[in-house]
């Protein structure tokens, strides 16, 4: 917690990260801030002014600018506080990137050209078209090394215009850029300019937990890691998806992966026996519709189990050239897939109906429209809506 006086605030809109309308709100400069804005990688702090949530910290040149749904009083007294569980969390990702990247480089010649530290995991994209598994076990056991070590991290200011400068580690710093420079280094193996929060000893960082790399873009690669608290909560979530799995599969995690298979195996078998069961209703459906001695100008048909093949082999057994067809698969509550089959002209002044009618979405051609229907429940209008057709086409039917 820290106590400062504000500044200004001022009416603002924040555009929400996931997306979504603008939240009202206020902008808020304070005196001096503990809430670190966003910026090298880190994300912003979170925390509250008063009983005030705020929401967002962005950096404007020297000021950080704290959004907050309510209005604070220019002027005014103020307690902040710190969400330190965030903030511990954003300290053991970052120093852990400084930690990795000093490695990566001291024992591959591998830079680091950005990274992101993300809500689940963290990414280091290295300047290399190629980290092999070796590297990456090698990489994570030399980490480690210097965790247990208890190697110190140490924070220090520097003027802008210092040599020194030269020798650290950096990416350059931001065109708006004003004051001191500052340097985070860990002891004996890595000096880096950072604006962001760490630890202030390797230990703090407990374990890091390379999890592999991904093609980045041209020429690089993509190092994932988890650092600290998060590699203990992936274990626990791992632990607990591995119990569920010995539940449901009634054998130990040993077997789970060949228990897996062989239930992906016995499924695709039902699925195939499945299909041909359905192939087989869908003839016997048609056959019994041509064997009514006077066959109906309207054929419709519902059935919950089934699929566009399903459809369009009763079209196919029954023919088109006088019979009109509208067939629907799916939940009569939800979406599903509608087929309308009949004499071309018919179906080219009707499909584009149907498909409105049902609020979905089709194309077709040559005396078949099929497509999605978003919903099934107005079926009903749809077989009115030919019936009337018919009738009219033929007036004495």
């Amino acid at each position: 917690q820290f106590t400062t006086r504000v500044v200004s605030c001022r009416a603002a809109e924040l555009r929400p990260e996931g997306g979504g309308e603008p939240v009202r709100g206020f902008q808020v400069v304070l005196e001096d801030t503990i809430l670190f804005p966003e910026g090298g990688g880190q994300p912003d702090d979170r925390g509250l002014i008063g009983d005030v949530p705020v929401l967002r910290v962005t950096r404007r040149g020297s000021e950080a600018v704290h959004f907050v749904p309510a209005a604070l009083e220019p002027g005014a007294e103020v307690l902040l506080s710190l969400d330190w569980e965030r903030r511990f969390d954003h300290m053991q990702q970052h120093s852990g990137q400084h930690l990795i990247s000093a490695i990566a480089e001291q024992m591959f010649g591998f830079k680091t050209t950005s990274w992101e530290l993300g809500r689940q995991r963290s990414v280091i994209e290295l300047d290399t078209p190629l980290v092999t598994a070796e590297q990456v076990e090698a990489l994570e056991k030399s980490v480690n090394e210097k965790i247990r070590d208890r190697v110190p991290v140490t924070v220090r200011e520097l003027a802008a215009d210092d040599p020194e400068i030269e020798t650290v580690r950096s990416r350059g710093l931001p065109d708006d850029h004003v004051g001191p420079v500052r340097v985070v280094d860990i002891e004996g193996i890595d000096s880096n300019l950072c604006c962001g929060t760490h630890v202030s000893n390797l230990s703090d960082l407990q374990v890091i937990k390379l999890l592999g790399v991904e093609k980045g873009k041209k020429n690089k690669t993509n190092l994932v890691f988890l650092a600290g608290n998060r590699v203990l909560k992936s274990i626990e979530q791992s632990h607990s998806t591995e119990k569920a799995l010995t539940s449901l599969l009634k054998n130990g995690p040993g077997e789970h992966i060949e228990a897996v298979k062989r239930l992906q195996s016995s499924v695709k078998l039902l699925q195939k026996n499945n299909l041909n069961l359905l192939r087989d209703i869908a003839v016997l459906i048609a056959r019994d519709f041509k064997s009514k001695p006077a066959p109906k100008q309207l054929f419709v048909l519902h059935r919950k189990e089934g699929d566009s093949e399903f459809m369009n082999i009763i079209a196919n057994e029954i023919g088109t050239e006088e019979t009109l067809l509208f067939l629907t698969v799916g939940d009569e509550k939800e979406a599903g897939l509608f087929l309308l089959a009949g004499p071309v002209e018919a179906v080219e002044n009707l499909g584009p109906r149907v498909a409105e009618v049902l609020g979905g979405k089709g194309a077709g051609k040559r005396g078949r429209f099929q497509g999605k229907a978003a919903k099934m429940s107005r079926r009903g209008e749809v077989q009115a809506l030919l019936q009337e057709f018919i009738t009219h086409q033929n007036p004495g039917a």
